[in-house]
C-alpha cells in the first residue's frame, strides 16, 4: 500500500471514527499486504499466524527497548508485561540487546 492510500484512509477515518479505529484500519490493510507476501512462500501446513505474531512481538519489543534505552524493566513496563516475560520473548525471538551502562539485569 502506498503512502497516499494510507493518508486517504486516515482522512476518511478521522471524519467518522476514533484513533483506535483509524489505526486498526491502516494496520489491517498493511497486514493484508504482509499476509499476501508470506502466504505466497508457504508450502504445506501454514504457520502464518505464528509468523505474524513473532513479527509483531519482535517489532514491539525493539521499539520498547529503543524508547527505554535498552533498559529491560522499563521496556517491559512500557509494553505492560512482566520483565521475566519480556526476557523469555527476547530469548525466544533472538533479539540482541546491547549492554548499556546502568542497564538492569534479568534472571
Amino acid at each position: 500500500m502506498e503512502a497516499q492510500e494510507t493518508e486517504r484512509l486516515i482522512i476518511e477515518e478521522q471524519k467518522s471514527g476514533s484513533s483506535i479505529s483509524i489505526v486498526e484500519n491502516v494496520l489491517e490493510k498493511r497486514i493484508d499486504d504482509i499476509v499476501t507476501l508470506l502466504s505466497s512462500e508457504s508450502y504445506g501446513k501454514s504457520r502464518l499466524y505464528e509468523e505474524i505474531q513473532s513479527l509483531f512481538d519482535r517489532i514491539l519489543i525493539k521499539i520498547a527497548l529503543q524508547r527505554s534505552n535498552n533498559i529491560k524493566s522499563a521496556a517491559a513496563t512500557f509494553l505492560g508485561i512482566n520483565r521475566n516475560t519480556l526476557h523469555k520473548k527476547v530469548e525466544k525471538l533472538g533479539i540482541h540487546i546491547d549492554k548499556k551502562k546502568g542497564e538492569d539485569e534479568i534472571g
